[in-house]
């Protein structure tokens, strides 16, 4: 029966003849080989198929056009798309992180369409460095001597062991010793840097004497690493910053550097949010060099942003590395904008900013406009409810922020059904499911996504 089926398809010369063949060409506007290729890999496909005995339907070349078409659409639609992100995780990994604000999509939007003054000094006509498009601010908001931008936070810390630590010993204390997102470990990028992890301390208590006995003449930094993607409680003690720039100043050439990790220039502790250390304020104990991202708390693009003293910073842009991780100049005009909001006292500009600060009302408000609008629907239960956000992106793991939800549950489908319904329509809605039911989150919802949201919630929720 297989070999009946396999000798029933029709060979491409023939099916190029065909009248479908140039309807589809012409629908997606697509080079004729290119279409030919797709045709071929749907073939192949198809044999595949047949020969494992999966292939169940009736007619071959009904099944080849509509196959040929889908993967057509599919190929030429964008992988990377905007989502409406309902699960109320501000900082969502997985979603891309920090919504950049207004100001910042303007500026890549204009540096993107043109030419720009990246390596260029206007002022001077002549060659210049992308190193001074943000340093100034950076200096100007965290009170720094010097900074330097590249790639993302892992990098900034990969740069700085490599550039001032290779073949030399980095302290660190093993409560410290901290995993992120995708298995990178701070051991791991100091192994590849070069440098010699000297572990002090216990995973719950380092005290200021363990680092003292463990300097040695191949000592370069002492390191200190923000847990901020976790929180040990109990019976803990670590090493203030003030303590290891105390430590240093006896030593000639002894760097302090703490990784931050996100990194924050609003101080969310005075709405009682957390604790994340301030940069200015770390940079203010006398440390050599911090580094943060620049996609997190900051609420900018990706990168990671070193600051510090300039010595050091100097060293650290002539390292050969540095080139292999800067950014371009659309990472630059999105950081430069967000950097400026901060330096104009306008962090509310900034999404995540805002988004972390809504008040309850604010979210209620957004949360009973859609609930007045699908509340009729005869198919489903809905209901606004208090619950919490999370902040994400390995940040204030602790933090838990008040909003508001609305709870839905089909007649017909289950969560899982309407969850991927929403995921897979026009506009593409990301959703928690909860207790039988699936939640929207009102926090990490706009003001502009809610008429996108209401069309996708009365068309999924009616059912054929």
């Amino acid at each position: 029966m297989n070999e009946k089926l396999l000798r029933e398809i029709p060979p491409v010369h023939e099916l190029k003849r065909d009248h479908h063949f140039h309807l589809i060409r012409k629908q997606y506007d697509i080079k004729e080989d290119i279409l030919t290729h797709a045709l071929r890999e749907t073939l192949d496909e198809l044999r595949t198929s047949i020969r494992n005995g999966e292939w169940s339907g009736t007619a071959l070349t009904p099944y080849i056009w509509e196959t040929l078409s889908k993967r057509v659409h599919k190929n030429s639609q964008y992988s990377l798309k905007k989502v409406i992100n309902a699960t109320g995780t501000i900082l969502h990994t997985n979603l891309g992180r920090a919504s950049l604000s207004r100001e910042a999509i303007n500026r890549v939007v204009e540096v993107a369409g043109g030419y720009s003054n990246l390596e260029y000094n206007i002022d001077k006509g002549s060659r210049g460095s992308r190193y001074d498009i943000v340093e100034s601010i950076i200096k100007d908001v965290t009170g720094a001597e010097a900074a330097i931008v590249v790639n993302n936070n892992a990098a900034a810390v990969f740069l700085v062991l490599k550039a001032l630590a290779k073949e030399k010993e980095v302290i660190v204390s093993r409560g410290q010793l901290v995993e992120i997102g995708g298995s990178f470990r701070i051991s791991s990028i100091m192994e590849e840097s070069g440098a010699k992890l000297v572990e002090v301390g216990t995973t719950n208590k380092t005290h200021r004497k363990d680092y003292e006995e463990a300097i040695t003449e191949q000592t370069s930094i002492l390191l200190k690493v923000h847990t901020s993607n976790f929180k040990t409680i109990g019976f803990t003690q670590s090493v203030p910053t003030t303590d290891l720039v105390s430590i240093s100043e006896n030593y000639e050439n002894l760097i302090v550097y703490e990784d931050l990790g996100s990194g924050v220039f609003y101080d969310f502790t005075q709405h009682g949010i957390g604790d994340e250390p301030v940069v200015q304020k770390v940079i203010e104990s006398g440390v050599d060099l911090v580094s943060f991202s620049g996609d997190k708390l900051l609420g900018g693009p990706q990168a990671g942003i070193i600051a510090g003293k300039k010595k050091f910073i100097d060293k650290l842009k002539k390292d050969q590395l540095a080139r292999v991780l800067r950014v371009d100049k659309m990472s630059y005009a999105a950081l430069e904008a967000t950097l400026q909001a901060y330096q104009n006292g306008k962090a509310l500009s900034i999404p995540t900013v805002r988004d972390i600060l809504q008040t309850e009302e604010e979210i209620n408000q957004k949360a009973m406009h859609v609930y007045t609008e699908i509340s009729k629907i005869e198919e489903i239960e809905v209901s606004v409810d208090k619950d919490y956000s999370m902040i994400g992106g390995g940040t204030m793991p602790d933090v838990l922020l008040s909003t508001y939800v609305i709870k839905i549950k089909h007649s017909l489908l289950s969560p899982n059904e309407l969850a991927e319904k929403l995921r897979k329509g026009t506009s593409s809605i990301i959703v928690r499911i909860h207790e039988n039911a699936i939640l929207l989150d009102f926090r990490t919802i706009t003001q502009e996504e809610i008429p996108p949201l209401l069309d996708a919630l009365k068309l999924v929720t009616y059912h054929d």
